[in-house]
């Protein structure tokens, strides 16, 4: 797989919590420059990043992130508030508790409800699959095929472990045929970056790709 090939899937991040100005104004420079699929940054910069970019590059960022267990209530202002200042993609995080209380059906209402705050953007869905079963990640394919989230996503990169081939494979089994799969976290090397596509990842969340794009050609 070519290297651009590989950019374009990739949402291009940066969300560490002192994240300036002039770095995510570099994030954007380098997505627009390496033509990725977005670039994933922190809400309180996404009015700035989308007068900066324009129609040049889609802004994705998160809500509920990265623990997953703020009301309902707040992560659909959160969502409606990101489309409103310029988000073309929003990635949630998910109740982790309620999955481990087994309340699948009260986190697909409130992933449908984050879904109708979006206002007809993306929505990815966050399931953390380092906190959880192979039972209970199963179960999420299920609850997020239902409750019309366009993807379903491995990890915020802020827990245990990030992606795993293993998580990837497991989604393409269990999710609807309209939810697409984002791997994140950890992924740091473009052999990784092809086989999480091979095993039927649409988007990669990672800075790595950009930074090894970069590195080859300096050399």
């Amino acid at each position: 797989m070519e290297l651009k090939d590989i950019l374009a899937k990739c949402d291009h991040t940066l969300l560490t919590q002192t994240a300036t100005w002039a770095e995510i104004k570099g994030v954007c420079d380098d997505g627009i420059k390496y033509h990725t699929a977005s670039v994933c940054i922190p809400a309180s910069y996404v009015k700035q990043a989308k007068e900066y970019v324009g129609d040049r590059l889609p802004i994705c960022t998160v809500i509920g992130f990265p623990n997953g267990y703020d009301t309902t209530a707040a992560k659909c202002f959160m969502a409606a508030d990101a489309v409103e200042n310029g988000a073309d993609e929003v990635d949630m995080v998910i109740n982790l508790g309620w999955v481990k209380d087994g309340l699948y059906d009260q986190v697909r209402d409130e992933i449908a409800l984050v879904k109708k705050a979006c206002r007809g953007k993306l929505l990815k869905v966050i399931i953390e699959t380092c906190l959880l079963t192979d039972d209970e990640k199963i179960a999420m394919c299920q609850a997020v095929s239902d409750s019309g989230a366009d993807y379903i996503k491995t990890s915020t990169g802020f827990s245990t472990a990030g992606a795993t081939f293993h998580d990837v494979e497991l989604f393409a089994q269990h999710v609807a045929p309209h939810v697409k799969i984002k791997a994140a976290g950890g992924i740091s090397s473009l052999e990784d970056a092809e086989k999480f596509i091979a095993l039927g990842a649409s988007r990669l969340g990672t800075s790595r790709i950009v930074k090894l794009a970069k590195a080859m050609e300096q050399n």
